[in-house]
């Protein structure tokens, strides 16, 4: 193990510690009943009962509850940053639309001529420079088809355009049929290269750091990304481009998730970060934070999108956010230094970008909704001496609600199964962010999102899919959402028969039916229909 490693642990058993020590000095937790209640000996004849309920009563008085407040008022202090960060995300949001701001207002943009048909000649498609196109791909024998033919209709000159598909393949099937399609695509006058590499070390960021190696690649001002699974209009970079040629500061045009993300950047700014690197598994967030911290600009196109894939399965849509999150808390881990030491970015950035960007939303988020809302409330309803603030449990819940909806009041009508569904997604992001930020045996792991392509089966479909193997019973379902649902649906039942000072069953038992659902799969897509 590390040093850093070493140091990385010690601080968090120190900060898990530290809380408790603070009860205890103060006398906030008083563990000697638990010494008195266990060293009173045998209880006399017929009184086993009652000594038992008066030991658990003291001990939970004494013990368990003081221990627990200690984490309710930890959780109101993470509660009061993540309504703040997320008031005024929604603040931004809604006074941006109210004042039409748009990055044409902003940003200096200019339309490319109106087309890039091939009869104006080649003065024409001089005015447009070179763009290289990257599509990473590994076994993705579903989708190779669509995205590839995506990208090869994108209005530009095609002599000023370069596709490069990087196939990290390990089925040889799938690669012939990958590397067919790039020939036909080339049949038909496309500069389309088809590349591979002896190994998968780096995953994506390593495929994509290799196809920068290339002599052709190097002629490319503008290097555009998509993932296997996306499909960029034909106006994708026609709307996209002009931004990075008349704004010499920005890095990156980043266009819509329609499920994904696809962007532009320029090569110039790669390099000055320092180029692709494989230490995490978000490795556009490490180039994009790394490419901020020498000064580069971002911009964001929301009418631009492109469509992608949603996994297919919830086990899939699982361990893309364990990804996705884990890598995120882990690069927060790597990049704090960094931060803090960049000299082109001023502190108010740096502030924003350890507290808001990470701390808050990697780490916070889903502490609080898990620990607060999936233990200790459920908790609470059979530790009466436990005080929960309303203002906590309802007013920060409720405000969240409307901050949300403010932000997206078209999907208004999805966010009560938006609630249950985060609420169980918070288990594996906490996880997640725990790994991450310890750098534990799975912070690392990268494991490729199952695509499903246009159909859900062979029928009318020329590409074959893979002939799905029967699972057992264990691997059918989920134990820990299940053994949550149990828990939470115990703990209803108990506040349903035992009133105490809160009532708080109608939620314990929608999230229980919610972890229940999702333990047993009933959510994603199935051959023939989708479930949910």
């Amino acid at each position: 193990m590390e040093a850093a490693e070493v140091a990385g642990a010690l601080l968090f058993l120190l900060a898990a510690a530290a809380p408790v020590a603070a009860a205890v000095f103060t006398g906030a937790v008083d563990f000697t009943y638990l010494v008195t209640a266990v060293g009173e000996g045998s209880p006399s004849p017929g009184s086993g009962a009652a000594w038992w309920r008066e030991a658990w009563v003291r001990v939970r008085s004494g013990a368990v509850a003081p221990a627990l407040q200690v984490g309710v008022w930890a959780c109101m202090v993470m509660s009061v940053m993540l309504v703040v960060e997320a008031t005024y995300n929604s603040a931004v949001s809604v006074a941006a639309r109210l004042a039409g701001w748009s990055p044409e207002r902003r940003f200096r943009w200019e339309p490319l001529g109106g087309g890039a048909d091939e009869e104006k000649g080649e003065d024409a498609a001089a005015a447009y420079p070179m763009v290289m196109v990257q599509i990473p791909m590994f076994n993705e024998l579903e989708v190779y088809k669509l995205s590839i033919g995506a990208v090869c209709e994108l209005k530009w000159p095609k002599e000023r355009l370069i596709i490069q598909v990087l196939d990290d393949s390990t089925d040889s099937f799938i690669k012939n049929l990958v590397e067919m399609e790039c020939e036909d695509w080339a049949n038909k006058g496309l500069n389309i290269k088809y590349a591979t590499r002896s190994g998968r070390k780096g995953f994506k960021a390593g495929a994509l750091k290799k196809g920068m190696e290339w002599d052709y690649a190097k002629q490319c001002e503008y290097i555009a990304i998509f993932d296997a699974d996306f499909q960029p209009e034909p106006d994708f970079l026609l709307r996209t481009v002009p931004f990075l040629m008349h704004n010499q500061n920005v890095a990156l045009v980043q266009a819509r998730w329609v499920f994904g993300t696809a962007g532009v950047w320029r090569r110039e700014a790669i390099n000055d970060a320092g180029g692709w690197k494989d230490r995490t598994t978000v490795e556009d967030m490490d180039l994009a934070v790394r490419a901020t911290l020498k000064g580069w600009k971002f911009i964001y196109l929301g009418d631009v999108r492109v469509k992608s894939e949603l996994p297919s399965t919830y086990k899939a849509y699982c361990r893309q956010q364990f990804r996705w999150s884990c890598g995120g808390t882990n690069l927060f881990r790597k990049m704090i230094w960094d931060v803090l030491a960049a000299k082109k970015v001023s502190s108010l950035k740096k502030i924003y970008m350890l507290y808001s960007f990470f701390l808050v939303r990697r780490v916070i988020a889903p502490a609080v909704a898990f620990i607060l809302y999936n233990v200790i409330i459920p908790v609470s309803v059979m530790i009466p001496e436990l005080f929960l603030p309303i203002w906590g449990v309802a007013y920060i819940p409720t405000a969240l609600l409307i901050v949300t909806a403010m932000r997206n009041p078209e999907n208004l009508h999805t966010v009560p199964l938006w609630i249950l569904f985060e609420s169980v997604m918070s288990m594996h992001r906490l996880r997640a962010a725990v790994a991450g930020l310890l750098q534990l045996q799975e912070f690392n792991q990268w494991i490729v999102t199952q695509k499903v392509g246009n159909n859900t089966s062979n029928e009318n479909n020329e590409t074959p899919l893979l002939q799905k193997s029967r699972k057992r019973l264990i691997n059918r379902v989920n134990i820990p959402e299940i053994g949550l649902s149990v828990f939470l649906i115990f703990c209803a039942s108990y506040n349903l028969v035992f009133h105490g000072k809160n009532s708080f069953y109608i939620n314990l038992y929608l999230q229980g039916l919610a972890f229940f659902f999702l333990g047993l799969n009933f959510v994603g897509t199935l051959p023939g229909h989708c479930c949910f």
